[in-house]
């Protein structure tokens, strides 16, 4: 994601509802985000349908990469022979 340009990506929600056909648009070709205020607090922030995408898959990987993590300390982990008998029991025989 691009840095936020306070001058142009931070708008008033009155502004928002004048322009947001305009404002939709933008978010594509300058690829940064916009914050709607809302009595002068930031009320909401939006994302392109790309970022939002590539910032959720973000988060799971990082989600899943902690997960992974906290299974290797706590010893919830198996031998890579153990996985491989688990894999041949549950799919049968791998014959290169």
């Amino acid at each position: 994601m691009k840095p936020l340009h306070v001058s142009e990506d931070i708008l008033p929600i009155a502004d928002f509802k004048a322009r947001a056909s305009e404002v939709v648009r933008r978010l594509r070709e300058h690829r940064r985000p916009v914050v709607i205020t809302q009595s002068g607090k930031p009320a909401a922030v939006l994302l392109s349908p790309e970022e939002f995408d590539r910032l959720t898959h973000r988060a799971r990987f990082l989600e899943a990469v902690g997960e992974g993590l906290a299974d290797a300390e706590a010893g919830r982990v198996v031998s890579d022979e153990a996985l491989g008998r688990m894999l041949d029991d549950e799919f049968g025989k791998h014959e290169p």
